[in-house]
């Protein structure tokens, strides 16, 4: 990440150079954001209609091992696993 620049050292155009360079990468940013939250929304929407289609076929929709994660995770120890998993690959 580029440091921010000394502003008193800017002319007027630099400045004005410098503002439209940083709308235009944010107008970028939030464009991804926007097509990342889309996308993000399809899957959560397919995630939850196989769900349902296993409760309405009787299926388990929550395992144990479901909610041993949730444990890991509420109990800070998933970080320390996911950490131990990423240095041992």
């Amino acid at each position: 990440m580029e440091t921010f620049p000394d502003l008193g050292s800017l002319t007027d155009q630099e400045l004005k150079d410098l503002i439209q360079n940083l709308t235009e990468e944010e107008i970028d940013i939030s464009y991804k954001r926007r097509i990342l939250h889309g996308k993000i929304d399809i899957l959560r929407a397919e995630l939850v209609n196989r769900l349902r289609k296993k409760h309405e076929g009787g299926e388990d929709v929550i395992t144990g091992a479901d909610v041993q994660r949730l444990t890991d995770i509420l109990s800070g120890r998933a970080a320390a696993s996911a950490a131990d998993d990423d240095a041992a690959s």
